[in-house]
């Protein structure tokens, strides 16, 4: 697949960027672990794509498990964290809404890809990539017309995403270096 500078990549944040806590929502820092070889990858990712961003559902604020401010840390944290290592993360947006509330910026709604392009007026949705490890991420990206990557962390996903028509499927962010440069 080519890409150039006029593609956006979207990205989801927990089991992509960082590892996921089951059960548990990642509240600061400290319960932070970047996956193996993310880094390195947002590095490359950062000459290939014209704007990088995050999309993440984040329910653990609705429920009261952590504030706004503590998201905002953690998000601070892997930003310096990516630019220390020579990549660059656009933006963060997040949906705070428990997943009963159907909120239009929580995915597999599109408000904030929408958000992301009324940002950035240039992201078209048919030169855009999602990399997500969950069946929403999917759904997401295929309601505004997106290429998918699905990272195949959680087998009730992996069975429930086995007939959608995804572009790439993989074990890791760093699978989708080859899948582009091929």
């Amino acid at each position: 697949m080519t890409v150039d500078g006029s593609w956006t990549l979207f990205l989801d944040r927990d089991g992509v960027i960082n590892r996921r806590i089951s059960g548990a929502y990642v509240t600061d820092i400290e319960e932070l672990e970047l996956l193996p070889r993310v880094l390195e990858v947002i590095r490359f990712f950062s000459t290939v794509f014209g704007k990088i961003v995050v999309v993440t559902n984040q329910q653990g604020i609705g429920k009261g498990i952590m504030t706004e401010a503590q998201l905002s840390g953690v998000h601070t944290h892997i930003r310096k964290q990516v630019e220390q290592s020579g990549g660059r993360i656009d933006a963060f947006y997040y949906c705070p809404h428990l997943a009963e509330d159907n909120a239009e910026c929580r995915k597999p709604n599109t408000g904030m890809a929408l958000q992301a392009q009324a940002d950035f007026p240039e992201i078209d949705f048919k030169k855009s990539i999602m990399v997500g490890d969950s069946v929403t991420d999917m759904e997401f990206a295929f309601r505004l017309g997106m290429k998918t990557v699905f990272i195949q962390t959680k087998p009730e996903d992996e069975e429930a995403a086995k007939d959608l028509p995804i572009d790439f499927r993989c074990k890791g962010l760093i699978d989708v270096v080859e899948w582009l440069v091929v």
